[in-house]
C-alpha cells in the first residue's frame, strides 16, 4: 500500500474498448478519477471499464490549473487517478510534462503503453508500412509539421497527424519535399471506432478528400508507396468501389454492452455515436470473448474484493503401507522326524 496517491498515464489505444491492454483496463477499474477527452477517445472505452462511482473528468473542459489541483487532491487523499491518452501514451500527448509535474507533487507515477493509432490504421488497411525499399516509417507530430518537407525528402513511409484545416499546407510541403502527386495516401479518422473513416487517395487529391468528408479535427495521414491499396478483382455488379470510405457495417457487441450500461447512468448524457441497445432476440448468440472474460475477472476482483476465506487445513498425503508378500521357501530335503517326547517316571506308591 502506497503512502500517497497514484497517477497512471494509460494509452487507451485507437479508441475501441477491446483494444486497450489488460493492464490499462485494470488501472481504469481501480481509478477513483478518470481524465479523458471524448473527442479523442470513444466513450465506450471509459464507461465499459470505469467503476460506477468513479469521477469522470472531461479534459477538454478543464484548465491546466484545475488538473494540477486534481493531482494535489490525489496526493493528499491517496487517490488513484488515470489520465487516458489516445493511442500510445509513451509516444505523445504531452505526457512528459504531466509526468514530471506528478513526480514533483510526490505522487507515484507510471506510464501504461497502448496500441498506437498508426499501428491500428496499418492493420485496418492490411499493409505493412515498413515493407518497402526504404524500410523506415517516420512519425510526424503537429508540433514538428515544419519538418514535413525534410522528412518527405527521405522518400519513406510517413505517418502524420495533422489538423484537417491545415491539409493544404501539409500537401504543399509533401510536394516540396519530393513526393509526387500520385503518391498513395491513406486518410484514417477514428480508426476502430463505430464512426471510423478510412479512405485511399493520393497526395494530389488529399485536400479535396478531406473537405469532402468534412474532417476538421486532427486526422492521421499515412503517406508512401507502402500504403497503396492492393489490386483486387471487382465484379461489374458490385455496388461499391474499393476507393469509397470504409465504415463499420453494424454496431459491435462492445457497443451494445456499453449502451446498456450507459442507460443506467443518469448523471451523464448518452453520446449519439453509441447506438441503442439491441434486443437479445434480434442478435445471434456469440461465443464468449476470452479477452473480455479476462478483463471482467480483473474488474470484479478490483471492484468487489472477495472476503478472505478461512485458511483451509493442509492435506498431508501419507503413502499407505504395502502388505508384505508371503514368502514361500521351497526345500528338497526330507523333513526330519520329530522325536517322541520323554515320559515322566511314575512316582512309587506306598
Amino acid at each position: 500500500m502506497t503512502t500517497t496517491g497514484r497517477v497512471s498515464f494509460v494509452g487507451a489505444g485507437p479508441g475501441a474498448a477491446d483494444l486497450i491492454t489488460l493492464r490499462g483496463a485494470r488501472r481504469i477499474a481501480e481509478a477513483d478519477v478518470v481524465i479523458w477527452a471524448p473527442s479523442a477517445i470513444d466513450a465506450e472505452c471509459v464507461r465499459e471499464h470505469a467503476r460506477a462511482d468513479a469521477e469522470l473528468v472531461d479534459f477538454s473542459r478543464v484548465t491546466q490549473d484545475e488538473i494540477t489541483d486534481l493531482y494535489r487532491r490525489a496526493a493528499a487523499s491517496r487517490q488513484a487517478v488515470v489520465r487516458l491518452h489516445a493511442g500510445d501514451a509513451a509516444t505523445g500527448g504531452g505526457v512528459q510534462e504531466q509526468h514530471d509535474l506528478c513526480v514533483r507533487l510526490g505522487l507515484d507515477v507510471e506510464v501504461v503503453p497502448g496500441v498506437s493509432v498508426v499501428a491500428a490504421a496499418a492493420a485496418r488497411i492490411g499493409r505493412e508500412i515498413t515493407l518497402t525499399e526504404a524500410s523506415s516509417a517516420v512519425l510526424v507530430s503537429p508540433e514538428s509539421s515544419e519538418l514535413v518537407a525534410e522528412f518527405a525528402a527521405l522518400q519513406t513511409t510517413m505517418a502524420a497527424t495533422v489538423s484537417g484545416a491545415r491539409t493544404g499546407q501539409f500537401v504543399e510541403k509533401l510536394l516540396q519535399g519530393g513526393y509526387s502527386a500520385e503518391t498513395p495516401v491513406v486518410v484514417a479518422y477514428k480508426v476502430s471506432q463505430a464512426d471510423e473513416l478510412v479512405v485511399h487517395t493520393t497526395v494530389g487529391e488529399l485536400e479535396s478528400v478531406v473537405k469532402q468528408h468534412k474532417l476538421y479535427r486532427p486526422t492521421l495521414f499515412l503517406v508512401g508507396a507502402a500504403v497503396k491499396a492492393p489490386t483486387r478483382r471487382v465484379s461489374t455488379s458490385a455496388a461499391a468501389s474499393v476507393d469509397e470510405p470504409i465504415r463499420a457495417a453494424r454496431p459491435t457487441r462492445w457497443s451494445r454492452r456499453a449502451a446498456s450500461r450507459i442507460a443506467t447512468r443518469t448523471d451523464e448524457p448518452v453520446p449519439a455515436a453509441i447506438p441503442a441497445a439491441i434486443p437479445a432476440a434480434a442478435t445471434p448468440a456469440a461465443e464468449p470473448n476470452p479477452a473480455w472474460t479476462a478483463v471482467e475477472e480483473i474488474q470484479q476482483s478490483v471492484r468487489k474484493p472477495a472476503e478472505e476465506a478461512a485458511p483451509k487445513p493442509k492435506l498431508t498425503v501419507v503413502a499407505a503401507e504395502k502388505p508384505k508378500p508371503t514368502t514361500v521357501r521351497a526345500s528338497t530335503s526330507t523333513p526330519a522326524k520329530k522325536k517322541p517326547a520323554a515320559r515322566k517316571p511314575k512316582r512309587p506308591t506306598s
